[in-house]
């Protein structure tokens, strides 16, 4: 047997060397800034936020306590690019170190625009962008969703758009923030609801324009796929003509700014009504020259002396042209008849729509969020609200 030689010097245990491991990590690494990608993005039932943040090389456990994410109020997915902020502590028991996150920023404009090419490479390798996946934009939609900030003017302008060239439509807002660490989050549950509505026609998303780190909730993995996924068809309009995000190239289609997403949703009621009596007249028109058409040939044949033999024969025929006039007769003047009660439908439901008719005869409605509140129980007694008569406004509360 080989005989075993005594250490001269004390060995120590695992929990004495990793002691020592935690100080050194702890003492030298308190209010550090690291930069990179979300990804396995956990939030336990007690309110921890439990992930990892990573580059091209390395990557760093993280955990943000439920005090730090109450005061940040921050909402986490996979693939933003962040700034962290906190202090490296070892656990122990694990043997595992992990940043604790006291801070939460948007990453900066380089690590955003080499994260934007990367993002867009990738989806437009797996076919997101290809024409095969665009689904078409309906020709009258009747109810149309919209997905930006209540506060925002990109709502308005779409809402005003909207009022002024198809009134006949029901919009429906879902609130989400269009900016910062939370918005993409909130971009995703938005879309998602919408995903789910069946009476949907079409979906307008967006924002007014900006930086490259305001527009960039829309930039985000999450997002891009959730309007790949929406069954219901989607225009894009973040920021202005020059400006293009990831979400522009999923969607359906892509609008310069708000206002002409809201264009492109819907046509033009007064072009409608135009085309309506266009299509009224020409009916009229069709109808009465193929009458004078076959009122002319039967005069040439009952005129033709080879014919006169046959007078019984031409006579019969022209009961046959009578009667067949008349059923052509029967039939425009029926389509004529549906196109106009179409119109006038049209019309009364224009009429019904209106938001401002009660105003002209002397009445006051209350908005909150820029809608109008149609109910008390739909009344928020804690937020300012806005009083509008027909010929002003004002807000109280404020």
């Amino acid at each position: 047997m080989s005989e075993q030689i005594p250490f001269a010097f004390d060995v120590p245990s695992v929990s004495e060397l990793t002691g020592k491991i935690k100080h050194l990590l702890e003492s030298n690494f308190m209010d550090v800034l690291v930069e990179g990608e979300i990804s396995n993005v956990n939030r336990s039932s007690a309110g921890h936020w439990y992930f990892t943040i990573k580059d091209e090389n390395a990557q760093l456990p993280c955990v943000i306590w439920r005090s730090a994410a109450s005061r940040l109020d921050v909402q986490l997915t996979d693939g933003q690019q962040v700034v962290l902020g906190g202090s490296i502590q070892l656990y122990a028991p694990h043997g595992r170190y992990q940043l604790i996150v006291t801070l939460v920023q948007q990453a900066g404009v380089g690590a955003l625009q080499r994260a934007y090419e990367n993002l867009k490479l990738k989806l437009q390798q797996e076919g997101l962008f290809d024409d095969v996946h665009k689904k078409k934009l309906p020709v009258f939609p009747m109810h149309i969703g919209v997905v930006t900030s209540s506060t925002g003017a990109a709502f308005q302008d779409i809402r005003s758009t909207l009022e002024r060239r198809w009134p006949i439509a029901k919009v429906y807002l879902y609130h989400a923030a269009v900016q910062g660490v939370n918005s993409a989050p909130e971009l995703v549950k938005a879309i998602k609801y919408f995903s789910t509505e069946k009476n949907l026609d079409v979906l307008i998303i967006g924002r007014g324009g900006g930086s490259l780190e305001d527009l960039w909730p829309f930039n985000e993995e999450a997002v891009a796929r959730a309007v790949f996924e929406c069954p219901v068809p989607i225009i894009s309009a973040v920021g202005h003509e020059v400006d293009f995000s990831i979400s522009d190239f999923v969607a359906d289609a892509r609008a310069a700014t708000p206002t002409q997403a809201a264009v492109m949703a819907t046509p033009d009621i007064n072009e409608v009504r135009f085309l309506t009596d266009d299509l009224t007249t020409s009916l009229h028109e069709k109808l009465n020259r193929k009458t004078d058409r076959y009122r002319e040939l039967i005069t040439r044949l009952s005129g033709a002396h080879a014919l006169l033999s046959v007078d019984n024969r031409i006579k019969n025929g022209l009961s046959t042209v009578e009667a067949l006039r008349e059923r052509m007769r029967f039939r425009f003047t029926n389509r004529i008849q549906q196109s106009e009660k179409r119109v006038q439908n049209m019309i009364h439901k224009l009429e019904q729509a209106n938001p401002k008719a009660p105003l002209e005869r002397g009445f006051t409605r209350v908005l909150q969020n820029g809608e109008w509140v149609r109910s008390f129980g739909a009344f928020d007694e804690k937020m300012a609200f806005d009083l509008e008569w027909k010929d002003s406004k004002i807000t109280v509360g404020k």
